[in-house]
């Protein structure tokens, strides 16, 4: 039993024969008596309807009585999007709702042939769906006619203010007529957004529903908690746990997009990348690698990803934490669309921790707080997709029957089956040794919190070859220690500065951790080395070096517990207010640079 109460007959014909049983909120929402044929604030987020949402609004407005439409001339609807991308799935969107009325529509987007699209535009068209630039060509070239318009949508209005098109917005609203409907559709209302809509829209609705205001219920969220060292291989092992159809791992710059791609097919993955310096035909081939499977990772900025479709997408990975709460639901709302299921990862790093719960907790988002699949969670997942393979129960077909006798009769059971769990591993890429990683680690300090002298018995003391003279201050040691060795705060004790040497404090349970962490270098960064001391720093006398020992060789003369590879991190990395390498507070040469006396 369908519902489709308020809908134009051929549309919810449309909507039934797509299989929409029930309207989504933000699509109801348009279609109730708030709403009305004015215009309207409308408040939705990617992935909830709102393409269908709007079509359905402005409906009344370009058909009134009629099923059908009948000339065909000027434009009687505009629709602006932010990207090329987006501009061509709504236009997609659109037809197949507006099929039955005989609809014609056009596009006018950037890197499309603009001959084509002036043509096009001379035929006449009912519906024009366009990207801010090319549109505002069109109209100052006269090519496309506005003075028919009975409705202008903006679609992702926020986004399209954040990549700079304002002027190309209030270009195009100041040429269409002043008696239209004006629906504005934006995730959040910024500042920009309330401008917009005070000068450009007349008594608009507000419409905010429900299900913006909380986490989308078909997507599983999830925050893994992973040493700062470990980022990438945490991505490798979840990508390999999940084995998705499709999957889209978001960056913060090109630079990280180009770098984890290549790493990733360097592994084996099917990989493309998708950041600005591509041109639109590059862009194309890579979307329609994911959709016909030659692809199933795509690695992208969010930039470059706004506005894709991939209807097989079930894992989103926040390789970088987003920026804002709109970052979040954006990146996430990629996936878990239609009635599909998907997984939405972020990767938090310890120093990160807390930026991460903030994020969620502005998004409205509940996570399930974990660690990043082990190789050995790995593992027991392919384990369990080999043992479900369907061709284990098919039975056996006739014109196999004959090869399979002669191999039961040269081969013994357990050969084959040795033989088809190799065939099954082939080609894929082996999972990541992680850092073992603690959930429950404290994420504030303060004086009632901090750990007691008593907390650090046992402790162990490592000297780092930095100290006054080089710019060293605690609140960037701090944050660099923990971000190299996969401590918290509350794992240092005390630190203790000398003119060209530090000493700093481990709780003796993170001692351990830190060790391995920094490996057999023993480096915090490019150039701060870290040396073990036998015991507490002898600060009244000459140099510690009778209490000093090397990484490579414990006191045993065997390999210490820090034989894994070098540290990936960088001081640079945790160094907030200023350059690690730079110049200390008080304008000393910092680690890393010359001293000019």
């Amino acid at each position: 039993m369908t519902d489709h109460a308020g809908v134009a007959p051929p549309l919810a014909r449309a909507l039934a024969a797509k299989g929409y049983e029930a309207l989504t909120p933000v699509q109801q929402a348009v279609l109730g008596p708030a709403m009305g044929e004015g215009d309207a604030l409308v408040s939705a987020q990617t992935g909830s309807g709102k393409t269908v949402a709007f079509g359905l609004a402005i409906a009344p407005t370009l058909l009134g009585d009629e099923e059908r439409f009948t000339l065909i001339g000027a434009p009687l609807a505009l629709v602006v999007a932010p990207t090329r991308e987006l501009a061509m799935q709504i236009r997609r969107e659109l037809q197949w709702l507006y099929e039955e009325t005989g609809a014609v529509f056009a596009s006018c987007v950037g890197g499309m042939d603009m001959r084509s699209e002036r043509r096009a535009l001379e035929r006449g068209a009912h519906i024009v769906v366009g990207t801010p630039g090319r549109l505002r060509d069109h109209i100052s070239r006269r090519a496309l006619d506005m003075s028919a318009l009975r409705a202008v949508v903006l679609d992702e209005a926020d986004e399209m203010l954040d990549l700079g098109f304002r002027e190309d917005l209030e270009f195009i609203l100041d040429a269409a007529p002043a008696e239209r409907r004006t629906l504005l559709f934006s995730a959040t209302v910024s500042p920009g957004i309330a401008r917009l809509a005070k000068r450009y829209q007349r008594d608009a609705a507000r419409i905010e529903t429900t299900a913006e205001q909380s986490q989308h219920v078909d997507i599983e969220y999830r925050a893994l908690v992973v040493a700062p060292t470990d980022r990438e291989n945490a991505i490798i092992n979840l990508l390999r746990f999940h084995e998705a159809r499709n999957a889209l791992v978001f960056c913060g710059t090109r630079a990280a997009v180009n770098h984890l791609s290549a790493r990733l097919g360097n592994r084996g993955f099917s990989v493309v990348a998708l950041s600005g310096e591509l041109s639109q035909s590059e862009r194309m081939h890579a979307l329609q690698a994911m959709r016909d499977g030659r692809a199933r990772v795509c690695v992208a900025t969010d930039v470059a990803a706004r506005g894709i479709d991939l209807p097989n997408l079930e894992l989103v990975i926040h390789a970088d934490l987003p920026a804002n709460r709109e970052g979040v639901l954006h990146r996430s709302g990629r996936t878990g669309r239609a009635g599909r299921k998907g997984v939405s990862a972020l990767i938090v790093p310890y120093n990160a921790r807390r930026k991460a719960e903030r994020l969620l907790d502005e998004a409205g988002i509940v996570a399930e707080w974990a660690p990043a699949p082990s190789a050995d969670d790995v593992i027991r997942r392919d384990d369990e997709r080999d043992l479900a393979d369907p061709n284990l129960t098919a039975p056996v077909a006739e014109d196999e029957a004959e090869f399979v006798a002669r191999l039961l009769e040269q081969h013994t059971p357990d050969r084959l089956a040795a033989a088809y769990l190799r065939l099954l591993r082939a080609g894929r890429s082996a999972p990541e040794e992680l850092v073992e990683v603690r959930l429950d680690a404290p994420r504030k300090r303060s004086r009632e919190d901090a750990p007691s002298r008593e907390a650090f018995a046992g402790s162990r003391w490592f000297s780092l070859n930095v100290g006054r003279n080089r710019g060293a201050e605690p609140r960037w040691l701090i944050p660099a220690i923990c971000e190299a060795g996969g401590l918290v705060k509350n794992d240092i004790g005390a630190i203790k500065m000398r003119p060209d040497e530090t000493f700093v404090e481990i709780a003796a349970g993170a001692a351990e951790r830190f060790v391995e962490a920094i490996g057999a270098r023993g480096m915090v960064g490019r150039d701060v080395r870290v040396t073990a001391l036998d015991g507490a720093p002898n600060l009244t006398r000459g140099p510690n070096a009778a209490h000093r020992r090397s990484f490579e060789k414990s006191g045993s003369g065997k390999a210490g517990p820090n034989r894994g590879g070098p540290n990936k991190g960088g001081l640079d990395k945790g160094a907030p207010g200023k350059a690690a390498y730079g110049k200390g507070a008080a304008g000393k040469a910092g680690p890393g640079k010359k001293r000019k006396d």
